[in-house]
């Protein structure tokens, strides 16, 4: 036995992604996961989630810098 679900795989691939009978059994189980995606994998970044990142690290224009401290662009705040 393969160890893999095949009935849950045959809905996933009918079901939720609309492919034909002939186009799920022309794919390699490789492919279908790669199709279906990691569910442990890292969401793509939206919108919501962006806000939230600009909100926890905002930008700082560069007079709001200490005199020493890296602008993140190999510059400092001296001139």
């Amino acid at each position: 036995m393969s160890g893999l679900d095949w009935p849950g795989l045959m809905r996933a691939g009918l079901g939720r992604l609309g492919l034909t009978p002939k186009e799920f059994w022309a794919l390699t189980p490789a492919e279908l996961m790669l199709m279906l995606g990691d569910p442990q994998a890292v969401p793509p970044l939206n919108r919501a989630r962006l806000d939230a990142l600009a909100r926890a690290w905002p930008d700082r224009v560069p007079e709001e810098r200490k005199d020493d401290e890296d602008a993140g662009d190999g510059r400092t705040g001296r001139n």
